[in-house]
């Protein structure tokens, strides 16, 4: 197998992945917090910050010209939620060394850049300069305010927000102005501190890099070298750990000027049991997943009833949205076809045709995992956080071993949960 793990300290992992596919070689740090109110606009400030500048690199235009040096390598940092986790991720992309002109040490040092990036921030009066942390403030003000302009991501962000009210996996991954406006120099700098030495971190390097030895790299990195073992508090999720509570439909509805209604449907599967994910998958590609699905084609096609209709499964909080555009005046009968549909799955009214097109349809997403250097690392980071390792091949056989009849039984469990409207 091309991938592998080791621990560099108690807390801090050092993952790889040997591929030859590629002309380039990807880096990647990711900092695992707990989704809190009291942090999530924290992490998505720090981030921002951090990319400014470092002690060896105190701008980013500094910092720029050095990747140029590298032959044009590349720097990207954000931040997700990954389950009940807050995620702030770095990465650092750059020349395979075999395609180099002459021979260096850009395997080295990458790595010396981005754990810089991360570890060793640009420092004024032992805090963050504040001309940085404002510039960021101001910046990140403007991406919070600008998430009403995408009226898809609004509905459905609105409709976690609804469905998850009062629990982690329901903030806004960006954070709250209100919040933003108390955070100082000083107080995020006190933040990052208790986070670098505290949180769960995990290195990533993908591509070839036979010629070193990535372990005694990142353990003899001098900023690694300060870091101490740690007991991180991170959340496990899987199919596993999401016990659902029987709960009233909750039905939300916003009126803004659209000329297109966005119907967000949130629904809870209530089946736990260890591999459900893979009868959940199976189950949302024939609900949702392609052109051949039933929202396609009894919503959209038959009835003319959405421009829009498919549905996406949630694996880390068990959960599946379907996401429709429709004509505002159509709302009733959109929302009662669908639920036709969700009925017509219990009653196991789909085809073992639609079953291997579903089937197909998710191993060739499953096959497209290794032509993508940031999806790879995505999966494998995916099952560190959710405490079960399954590998890209196994993944594929567990998909073809799901049954209709396992599918109808997942079907019977799955209850929607809320239902949230954007009209004009």
């Amino acid at each position: 197998m091309n991938y592998q793990k080791e621990e560099i300290k108690q807390g801090i992992t050092l993952h790889q992945i040997h591929t030859e596919n590629y002309k380039t070689n990807l880096y990647a740090v990711f900092i695992a917090t707990p989704l809190k109110r009291q942090n999530v606009t924290l992490n998505a400030l720090l981030t921002a910050v951090l990319r400014r500048g470092t002690k060896k690199l105190p701008s980013q235009e500094q910092i720029s010209q050095k990747l140029e040096m590298m032959y044009g390598a590349s720097f990207d940092c954000g931040v997700e939620k990954t389950g009940d986790n807050h995620i702030i991720k770095f990465y650092l992309e750059t020349l395979n060394e075999e395609y180099l002109p002459k021979p260096e040490k850009l395997v080295q040092e990458s790595l010396e850049i981005l754990l810089d990036i991360v570890l060793n921030p640009l420092l004024e009066n032992n805090s963050f300069k504040p001309e940085y942390v404002e510039g960021e403030k101001s910046n990140l003000k403007q991406i919070i305010e600008a998430k009403i302009d995408n009226k898809n991501k609004y509905s459905y962000d609105r409709c976690i927000e609804e469905m998850f009210k009062d629990k982690p996996y329901g903030l806004y991954k960006y954070g709250y102005i209100e919040d933003l406006e108390t955070i100082t120099p000083q107080s995020l700098y006190e933040y990052y501190q208790n986070l670098i030495k505290n949180c769960k971190i995990d290195i990533f390097c993908s591509g070839e890099t036979k010629n070193y030895n990535l372990k005694q790299l990142v353990e003899q990195n001098e900023q690694v070298q300060k870091l101490s073992a740690r007991n991180p508090e991170y959340i496990i999720n899987n199919e596993a750990t999401e016990n659902k509570e029987e709960k009233e439909e909750k039905q939300i509805s916003e009126s803004m000027q659209v000329t297109q209604g966005k119907l967000v449907m949130g629904l809870d599967i209530q089946c736990t049991a260890e591999n459900s994910r893979f009868i959940a998958s199976v189950y949302n590609a024939i609900l949702g997943g392609g052109a051949n699905s039933k929202l396609f084609q009894n919503v959209r096609e038959k009835q003319s009833l959405a421009y829009t209709a498919n549905s996406g499964y949630n694996r880390t909080k068990n959960t599946i949205f379907i996401r429709c555009g429709i004509e505002i005046q159509k709302y009733d009968k959109a929302v009662e076809t669908i639920k036709q549909q969700l009925e017509d799955m219990k009653k196991g009214d789909f085809t073992q045709e639609d079953l291997a097109n579903s089937k197909e349809l998710i191993l060739a997403s499953v096959e497209g995992i290794t032509e993508e250097q940031d999806t790879e690392i995505t999966y494998y980071y995916g099952q560190e956080l959710a405490d079960r390792f399954v590998s890209i091949e196994e993944y594929k056989n567990k998909i073809k071993q799901v049954s209709k009849e396992q599918i109808i039984d997942l079907a019977k469990t799955v209850k929607v949960n809320t239902i949230y409207f954007l009209k004009d």
